[in-house]
């Protein structure tokens, strides 16, 4: 395999590449046999077809784009890794010479990491917010507190907003059920708009032992071919609960670990500050980084920005999986398509690139160096974390990656300790 040409030219480079007859033979072989149990060919049966035959059938050039992707691998290192190029997204092969020799000649093409020109990125000027916590702050979460422990008392009166009712129902469309409209023992908390509009409203005053039936309409974006649809919800109350809170005194206090209800509110007070301190320095950070971003130069390739797109989507995908959501139903819910869903994601993604070139550029000019120490101490601290050794995190992390992340990190802090 040589290279015979490297041309680099508005953020791309364009390598010509030429694999010697026998190399790319290797690959055509090893490409047939991977394909020729799927080749039907009339006369043979399927998977037998001699590969001469079906190269006169069908061209001499039938394997060669799997012969490509066969030889990809040794592509890559040759016309990228050796030639020290710095690709954006996925090289890919746009031209393809066969010789008489029997050789072939490829053009492989990459977008290439962007040229950066820092501007100001040291001694810039941003607000940030200050820190108070509320009388009014601690009260909230003391009352969030209660309510995390309060007992549900059965009453015999007809329930009101805020009770919880349990109830049994049967959805019925044109007075046929329809898929999960129907469940029995359910808890609903009245006026927590978790069932669809006008549900929960029209239980309020129901007792244990009633039926009721409600007519209910659903949203037009709804989806589950029940959108705009009028439907009758049969329900039977079952029971009906208060949500009784516990005194705020000293015993509350101990039953969340503080000797009293004084030390329990300095607690809380002492965690708002600290929380609201961070969402401060986060917030400083980022409006510095904004202003270093405008002020560096850089034309951003489109792939790493595709990228970046990727990247939020999977972590979107994988978010919604972990609430038991395909990303699919999701998208349907919400009235859209992966396509547009994936394009919405684009300012983000391109803010996202930008900061990520930032920064790289910003480690690069300040000569940041991340040692074996400073590695030993991350591994040791994600060990931590996720309940390993910090060995076993060595053995499993990208070393490159975590450096990379490293050095990121490090020209935040110079930004931010330099902000004004």
């Amino acid at each position: 395999m040589n290279v015979k040409n490297v041309e680099k030219e508005n953020g791309a480079a364009k390598v010509t590449i030429e694999i010697a007859r026998d190399e790319f033979q290797t690959a055509l072989d090893k490409a047939y046999a991977k394909i020729r149990k799927d080749i039907m060919i009339p006369g043979f049966r399927k998977g037998k077809a001699p590969r001469k035959f079906v190269e006169r059938m069908y061209g001499s050039q039938v394997f060669y784009e799997d012969a490509v992707n066969e030889i990809f691998p040794e592509i890559y290192e040759a016309a990228i890794v050796k030639q020290e190029l710095k690709a954006v997204g996925q090289p890919s092969v746009t031209d393809m010479q066969t010789p008489e020799d029997g050789s072939v000649v490829l053009t492989v093409s990459t977008e290439l990491y962007p040229e950066v020109t820092l501007g100001q990125y040291k001694g810039l000027e941003a607000e940030k917010p200050s820190v108070e916590v509320t009388d009014e702050e601690v009260d909230g979460h003391i009352e969030r507190l209660r309510k995390q422990n309060a007992r549900l008392i059965t009453v015999e009166r007809p329930a009101q907003d805020g009770d919880t009712v349990n109830i049994n129902y049967a959805g019925m469309l044109d007075g046929i059920p329809f898929d999960g409209g129907t469940a029995e023992n359910q808890n609903l908390v009245l006026g927590s708009n978790t069932f669809v509009p006008g549900f929960e409203s029209q239980l309020v005053g129901i007792s244990a032992g009633e039926e009721r039936d409600l007519d209910i309409t659903f949203p037009e974006n709804y989806g589950h071919d029940l959108g705009g649809k009028a439907v009758v919800f049969h329900v039977k109350c079952n029971e009906v609960k208060f949500e009784e809170l516990p005194e705020l005194d000293d015993e509350f206090a101990k039953d969340n670990d503080f000797d009293t209800l004084a030390d329990l509110k300095a607690d809380i007070r002492a965690k708002s500050v600290e929380e609201k301190e961070k969402a401060a320095k986060n917030a400083f950070d980022d409006a510095l980084v904004d202003q270093a971003v405008e002020n560096m130069t850089v034309d951003m390739p489109e792939g790493m920005i595709e990228e970046r797109m990727d990247g939020i989507v999977r972590e979107y995908a994988q978010y919604m999986a972990n609430q038991g959501i395909r990303i699919d139903d999701y998208l349907k819910m919400i009235g859209t398509d992966m396509k547009t869903f994936r394009e919405s994601m684009r300012a983000t993604a391109e803010k996202q690139a930008r900061t990520e070139v930032l920064l790289a550029a910003v480690a690069e000019a300040e000569n940041v160096q991340i040692s074996e120490e400073d590695l030993q101490a991350e591994y040791e601290k994600l060990g931590e974390a996720y309940g390993m050794k910090a060995e076993d995190v060595a053995k499993a992390i990208d070393v490159a990656g975590l450096t990379a992340d490293l050095r990121r990190e490090r020209a935040m802090s110079i930004i931010s300790e330099s902000g004004v």
